[in-house]
């Protein structure tokens, strides 16, 4: 479960980018964080990423609360996280098969055999199976996201973070990415989907929280009811 309470962030300067934010979000839900630029989605990643800390209030992820969570546990609870940005962030001289397998040997423990069949199976759960010897430069931006995403799942994380996944993306390629986030669902994955694209999120039936000023305005849950 993700729990903001109270949660407040000021910036040296006196910006406010969230005011008393309050929003749970449960485990293996899936939900849209939408608003303008300016509203505050991009802190709220920022914090549940753990790049930043809070200035007041509590943020919990998982029964841990991130403001007083030491530095030296900041690795081991971002290894519980997948986390998908619009950039892809894939190593360009690293196969589809590497840069999803780097995740995996970053952690440790597995052996090649292992390896090969977890990152096979991420790449089958994607539709990639196919491109495992290929190239950054040889894909598709939709493509390259979807190695983005096994690459985030394939530690098994129980929190999905996507950061503007669709942001260099066709409608058609944009469609795709959403379905396969919407479908970690099925593996009881909590995904938190950070968007501008209102029409693209209302498509999905899905949570959508609107953020205004760094604080919720609007939170709707699947099917259109306010909650």
């Amino acid at each position: 479960m993700i729990e903001f309470k109270n949660v407040t962030k000021r910036y040296p300067g006196g910006k406010v980018a969230l005011d008393n934010l309050n929003l749970k979000i449960d485990d293996g839900e899936f939900v849209f964080i939408m608003g303008d630029s300016g509203a505050g989605k991009t802190t709220m990643t920022k914090l549940l990423l753990r790049e930043e800390r809070i200035t007041g209030g509590e943020l919990w992820v998982g029964g841990t609360n991130l403001a007083k969570m030491p530095a030296t546990r900041i690795p081991k609870y971002r290894r519980r996280l997948g986390v998908v940005f619009q950039d892809f962030r894939l190593f360009k001289k690293k196969t589809v098969f590497e840069n999803v397998a780097f995740a995996l040997r970053v952690i440790g423990g597995a052996d090649a055999a292992e390896v090969k069949s977890r990152v096979m199976s991420m790449l089958r759960i994607v539709g990639l199976e196919d491109k495992a010897n290929c190239f950054p430069n040889q894909l598709s931006g939709g493509e390259q996201q979807r190695v983005a995403l096994a690459r985030a799942i394939i530690n098994n994380p129980h929190t999905i973070i996507a950061d503007e996944p669709t942001g260099n993306l066709d409608p058609k390629l944009s469609m795709e990415i959403m379905g396969l986030l919407v479908k970690m669902k099925e593996y009881n994955k909590t995904v938190v989907v950070v968007t501008h694209e209102a029409e693209l999120a209302k498509m999905f039936n899905q949570r959508i929280v609107r953020l205004r000023d760094g604080r919720v305005v609007e939170d709707t849950a699947a099917g259109g009811e306010s909650r």
